[in-house]
């Protein structure tokens, strides 16, 4: 994007300046469009439950604006003379099975011939222009509350290299599967500083966009981050994806290790996620009353750290 125009308009209130999760356009005052589009290959072997990953996975970007879903557009590469197009009915019933559940309509998409299966959606959302959540408001003395598991990356590359069992891969599946909204309800009840969505980059690597933008920083507690079962055993076996070592040299200089943070957590806080949870910033105070929130809409949250002022480097992982 570097050297790129800017869009000058005075009704994008977030664009291409600013690393958050989505656009933002206002239509009137009371009102804002939010957009957002993602799309990616296969994470499990299944194409119902792929489809419902990668719905769910969009749909994240627009619950982490503090907004309201309301239409998708599918983006669709298949293989057409290679695979059944029953895997892409299947996908797409994944897709349209999920929007259903999150209230949404899908109004159609693009489909183009592609020699790797990917599927996406572009999602508009609705929010009012006062009610925005960004990544940029974080505030020094809040607290870090993240409302998934980590380790999605990991448990994929193991799916993909036959060492998930079962059970992992049910639960990763499930949880990948899972909608951001009932996080986001249960935020937008208690009230929050800022959020973000912790997807691709890792956990680092957008808590970094989030104290870059708020010009704050941030101490994370390693013995608190949640983490899915049998992930730390993977990890130790090499099951890591490109993209987590990728995140890890993303955050270099920017995030500093305390000598008893093993090397396996150090790569658990950068693994890339799938469909991630989100991580929210909000005063301290107000932090019992958002995990009971999430608690009464079934969501476990978890306090993994705090944001604190300015300083380098910019995140400290410790023990």
């Amino acid at each position: 994007m570097k050297g790129l125009p800017l869009v000058e308009d005075e009704r994008v209130l977030v664009g291409m300046s600013k690393p958050d999760d989505a656009g933002v356009y206002k239509l009137r005052d009371d009102l804002a469009l939010v957009q957002t589009v993602d799309y990616f290959t296969a994470v499990v072997d299944d194409p119902y439950d792929f489809g419902r990953i990668a719905c769910a996975n969009a749909l994240s970007d627009v619950y982490a604006m503090g907004a309201r879903p309301i239409t998708a557009l599918n983006l669709v590469g298949f293989p057409k003379d290679v695979l059944d197009l029953e895997i892409l009915r299947e996908i797409l019933k994944g897709g349209l099975d999920k929007a259903r559940e999150a209230g949404i309509s899908i109004l159609g998409g693009h489909t183009i011939d592609d020699p790797e299966p990917k599927y996406g959606l572009a999602v508009t959302g609705l929010v009012h222009p006062d009610r925005i959540w960004t990544n940029a408001t974080a505030r020094p003395g809040d607290a870090l509350v993240l409302t998934k598991p980590l380790g999605t990356g990991i448990a994929s590359t193991a799916i993909k290299g036959g060492e998930a069992d079962g059970d992992l891969i049910r639960t990763v599946t499930e949880q990948m599967s899972s909608l951001n909204r009932f996080a986001a309800e249960a935020a937008q009840e208690v009230g929050i500083s800022a959020c973000t969505d912790i997807t691709g980059f890792g956990l680092l690597g957008h808590l970094s966009e989030m104290t870059l933008s708020s010009s704050v920083s941030a101490v994370i507690y390693a013995d608190r981050l949640p983490v899915l079962d049998g992930i730390m055993e993977l990890i130790a076996m090499g099951m890591v994806p490109a993209g987590t070592y990728a995140n890890l040299r993303f955050v270099e200089g920017r995030v500093s290790f305390t000598e008893n943070v093993d090397r396996e957590t150090q790569i658990l806080a950068a693994d890339a996620q799938t469909s991630g949870g989100l991580l929210i910033s909000l005063p301290s105070d107000r932090t019992p009353a958002l995990l009971s929130a999430l608690e009464a809409r079934g969501v476990k949250g978890v306090v993994v750290g705090g944001i604190v002022p300015r300083r380098d480097p910019e995140i400290l992982l410790q023990r």
